[in-house]
C-alpha cells in the first residue's frame, strides 16, 4: 500500500472488538488502546457500532465502508400469488399488465399525504373526469402507462392480505421522513415486504424541510440492507416533499422502471381471479365490494365465488365512480351482488353460474371448519419432523428484546447456528413488546415469535391462539438459543406454556428490616396465589420473576386474593418495588409433544 493509498476494509453495522482487529492484521489489545484513547472502554467480545469502528480505522491508517447484507431473496417468503396465476396460463397469451403498489411507512412520515400529491398531479396534468368516491384503489396515467395504486397504507393491511393467500401488490413504496429517518415501523414496513419477497422503491419524503439529513437517512436504510444504488446497492431512494408536489415524477419514473424490470405479465381471455381490496354494506346498495383483478377479465353479469360470498355481478364501477361493463388485469373495480361481505385480501374466482358459485363457497366453508380444528402450530417443538417430512426448509424467526444491546448478540447468535437440512431465517428483529403487528406476520409467513426479557400483549395473545401462532419468551439468551439448535437437531424437551391467573396494582411500598421490601397492591385481574410465580412489570418491561415469600390480606395469610381486594406480598430476592408497578401472577403448564 502506498502512501497515498488508502486501504478500505468492509464492516457490518455491528462488530466485535476481536473481529475488527482481525480485518486489520493487528491484535485486541492495539484496539483496545486506540479505544480507550478515544474514551470507550471495551474487552475483547464488546460490540461496536460501525461509527466507532471507523475511527479505529482511521487511527491505523485504514477507510471504512459499510457491508451490504446479502439478502436471499429467493428464500424468503412465497412465491406472489400473481406468479402462481401466470404459470397455469400460455405463455403465447402473456401481456405485460399495470404494476400495482402499495404504500409503507412509519406513522406520520407522509403516507397518506403522498397518496393525495399523486392523485392530483395526475388529476392536474389532465386526466379526464376527477376522483368521485374512495374505493381503496385507483389508477394514474405516466407516459402513457397505467399505474394502480392501492389507497391502503399500513402494513397491517397489506400483510391481513397475504396471510389469506393473497398478494397485496406488486411492488412496495416505503415512505421514510427525511427529518425523522428509519423508525420501528419503518423496519416492521421492510420485514412485512421482503417476507412477501416484493421490491421496494424508498420514497424519503419531508425532503424540503430544514431539518431534512438524506445522508444519515441513507446510511439508516443500508444498516436496515436498503442500500441506495447511488451506494453500488440495489434500492431506489428518490427524495419528495408530498407537500411540495417535488420529486413526485422521478417516484413515477422508478416505479415504472422497477416493473420493466420485474415483468409482470397476465392474460386478459384467462382464468378469472384476483383480490379483495376492501368491502362494506352499504344502506342503499347493499354489499359493495372493492376487487383487484389480477388475472383474466372481469364482467358485469359474471357469476362470482368472493372468499365466503357469492353472487352475480349486477353493477361494476371504476374508481371514479363511472360505470363499466369489465375490468381486466391490475384494474380495481367496486361490484354489487354479494350475498354477503367478505374480507380484504380473500381470493375471488368466477365461475360458469352462481349454483357453481355457491357449491366452491360450501365446500370452502367446510375446509375452513375442518382447518380450524387441524390447523397445524408451526412450533419449535415439531420442527424437526416437519423438516424430515420435507413441509419445512428453513425457520422463519420473529424475534422481540427489550434493548438493541440485547438483540444485536441473539441476532448474531442465531445466524451463526449452521445446520445443513434447515436455515434460520429472522424476518423481522426488534426492541419492544411482542405485538398484533409481530402475529400477523408470523401467521403470513408461518413464522415463530421468540421474545427475549419481554411480554406478549393480551391482544397479540389472543391473535396467537386465533392464528396457532407459537410464541416463545425467554429471560437467558443461551437458553433461547439452544432452544433453536435443538429443535433443529430434534431434542428439543417439550415447552413449558405460562397461564396468567392474576394482575395487581402496587399502590404502596413498605420496607421491613430483616424482612425486605413489602408491595401494598390492589388486585385487578384474577386472583393472586400464594403457590404461583410472579413477575413485576414496570410499563412493558419486566424487572424480576420470581416466587411469592408471603401473601397477606390485612393481617391474616392467604392462600389467595381475588380481584377487587387489596393485599400485601413480598418477592423472594426483589426488594425495588415502586408505585405504579404491575405483579403478574403466573402458573406453568408442560405441554407434551
Amino acid at each position: 500500500m502506498s502512501e497515498n493509498e488508502t486501504k478500505t476494509i468492509a464492516l457490518p453495522s455491528i462488530t466485535t472488538v476481536r473481529d475488527l482487529a482481525k480485518k486489520v492484521n493487528s491484535t485486541p489489545i492495539q484496539v483496545i488502546k486506540v479505544l480507550m484513547a478515544n474514551g470507550v472502554m471495551a474487552n475483547i467480545n464488546q460490540q461496536i457500532d460501525f461509527d466507532t469502528a471507523a475511527v479505529v480505522l482511521a487511527e491505523l491508517g485504514y477507510e471504512a465502508s459499510l457491508e451490504v447484507p446479502e439478502v436471499e431473496e429467493e428464500q424468503v417468503g412465497e412465491v406472489p400469488l400473481w406468479r402462481r396465476l401466470i404459470d397455469k396460463e400460455d405463455p403465447q397469451n402473456l401481456v405485460t399488465r399495470p404494476p400495482v403498489i402499495t404504500i409503507l411507512g412509519h406513522v406520520d412520515h407522509g403516507k397518506t399525504t403522498l397518496l393525495d400529491a399523486i392523485r392530483h398531479t395526475n388529476v392536474a396534468a389532465g386526466e379526464s373526469g376527477g376522483i368521485t368516491q374512495h374505493i381503496g384503489a385507483y389508477q394514474i396515467t405516466h407516459k402513457k402507462k397505467i399505474i394502480t395504486f392501492l389507497d391502503t397504507p399500513g402494513h397491517a393491511a397489506f400483510t391481513a392480505m397475504r396471510a389469506r393467500g393473497a398478494q397485496g401488490a406488486d411492488i412496495v413504496v416505503l415512505v421514510v421522513a427525511a427529518n425523522d429517518g428509519v423508525m420501528p415501523q419503518t423496519r416492521e414496513a421492510i420485514a412485512h415486504a421482503r417476507a412477501a419477497r416484493v421490491p421496494i422503491i424508498v420514497a424519503m419524503n419531508k425532503i424540503d424541510l430544514d431539518d431534512a439529513n438524506p445522508d444519515f437517512v441513507k446510511q439508516q436504510l443500508a444498516d436496515a440492507g436498503l442500500v441506495s444504488d447511488e451506494w453500488d446497492g440495489d434500492t431506489i431512494i428518490v427524495p419528495v416533499s408530498a407537500k411540495k408536489n417535488t420529486g413526485i415524477d422521478d417516484l413515477l419514473e422508478a416505479i415504472l422502471l422497477v416493473a420493466d424490470n420485474t415483468k409482470i405479465l397476465a392474460n386478459p381471455k384467462g382464468i378469472v381471479t384476483g383480490t379483495v381490496i376492501e368491502a362494506e354494506v352499504d344502506k342503499s346498495r347493499g354489499v359493495v365490494a372493492t376487487l383487484l383483478v389480477q388475472n383474466g377479465t372481469l364482467r358485469t353479469g359474471d357469476a362470482i365465488a368472493v372468499g365466503l360470498a357469492s353472487g352475480n355481478i349486477r353493477a361494476m364501477f371504476d374508481f371514479k365512480g363511472n360505470q363499466i361493463k369489465e375490468a381486466g388485469p391490475a384494474t380495481p373495480a367496486q361490484i354489487l351482488g354479494l350475498n354477503g361481505v367478505p374480507k380484504a385480501g380473500d381470493p375471488f374466482q368466477v365461475c360458469d353460474s352462481e349454483r357453481e358459485a355457491r357449491v366452491i363457497i360450501n365446500k370452502r366453508k367446510v375446509k375452513l371448519e375442518e382447518s380450524k380444528a387441524t390447523k397445524p402450530m408451526t412450533t419449535l417443538e415439531d420442527l424437526f419432523d416437519r423438516v424430515k417430512a420435507g413441509e419445512m426448509g428453513e425457520l422463519k424467526l420473529i424475534l422481540k428484546a427489550d434493548v438493541q444491546g440485547s438483540l444485536e448478540p441473539i441476532v448474531n447468535s442465531l445466524n451463526d447456528i449452521k445446520q445443513s437440512e434447515i436455515r434460520v431465517n429472522i424476518l423481522h428483529a426488534e426492541t419492544g413488546a411482542i405485538t398484533e403487528n409481530d402475529v400477523m406476520l408470523a401467521a403470513a409467513s408461518q413464522a415463530i415469535v421468540l421474545g427475549f426479557n419481554v411480554v406478549a400483549e393480551t391482544p397479540a395473545k389472543r391473535l396467537a391462539e386465533t392464528e396457532k401462532i407459537s410464541i416463545r419468551t425467554y429471560e437467558i439468551i443461551y437458553r433461547l438459543l439452544e432452544d433453536v439448535e435443538k429443535a433443529l437437531k430434534g431434542m428439543l424437551e417439550p415447552e413449558k406454556k405460562e397461564v396468567v391467573v392474576g394482575k395487581a396494582d402496587v399502590l404502596q411500598t413498605f420496607r421491613i428490616s430483616k424482612v425486605g421490601a413489602i408491595a401494598g397492591c390492589r388486585v385487578t385481574e384474577g386472583e393472586i396465589r400464594r403457590n404461583a410465580n410472579v413477575r413485576v412489570m414496570r410499563g412493558e418491561t419486566v424487572l424480576f420473576t420470581g416466587e411469592l415469600a408471603s401473601l397477606k390480606h390485612e393481617k391474616d395469610n392467604e392462600k389467595e386474593v381475588k380481584t377487587g381486594f387489596e393485599c400485601g406480598l413480598r418477592v423472594k430476592g426483589f426488594n425495588d418495588f415502586e408505585v405504579g408497578d404491575k405483579v403478574v401472577c403466573f402458573t406453568v403448564e408442560e405441554i407434551a409433544r
